[in-house]
């Protein structure tokens, strides 16, 4: 018996047998807690508990005992999935959550663009004749026009799409 000898642990309350001071259940099923030995008992019956409990060394015991503690929870919040679908369901909700996060990082990039002063035209540019003959011949001028205005308010085609699915609206 564990504690003193006076109460049976919660196993063997449950199962009205006696408990000897050898009883597996006793350390992890004290006789104040009888819903822990009541519900790892439905699920995996108290045969089986035992079996698990002998084949394991002494030190592991008391991390199986929670292990099936939870895992008997679970199987009664969900009986077909168990504690696999809470993390299936927490998995989804990481990644729905990582998916609104990327949105948000979306606006706020899209705003900061908006907010930034708009880069000047290289054609008004002051330079010298030899600065721009150069740029001319390198055919740099011509493309740096199209490059320049990536952040202009004229071209928000994304923008349209992020401001339907914003998530302070």
């Amino acid at each position: 018996m564990a504690g003193g000898g006076t109460s049976p642990c919660a196993s063997c309350k449950l199962l009205r047998r006696r408990c000897t001071k050898d009883c597996i259940f006793a350390p992890f099923f004290p006789s104040d807690d009888p819903h822990k030995f009541a519900i790892v008992h439905k699920v995996f019956g108290a045969s089986n508990i035992s079996k698990m409990l002998q084949e394991l060394p002494v030190h592991q015991r008391a991390d199986a005992v929670s292990s099936l503690v939870y895992e008997a929870n679970a199987r009664m919040r969900d009986p077909v999935y168990g504690c696999v679908g809470a993390i299936s369901f927490l998995q989804n909700q990481v990644s729905q959550l990582q998916m609104q996060l990327a949105v948000a990082q979306a606006e706020i990039l899209c705003i900061q663009m908006q907010q930034e002063p708009q880069l000047p035209d290289p054609q008004h540019i002051e330079m010298s004749e030899n600065e721009r003959s150069y740029l001319m011949q390198n055919n740099l001028i011509s493309g740096m026009p199209q490059l320049m205005n990536f952040a202009s308010p004229s071209n928000n085609v994304g923008q349209e799409s992020l401001k339907r699915e914003s998530l302070w609206t």
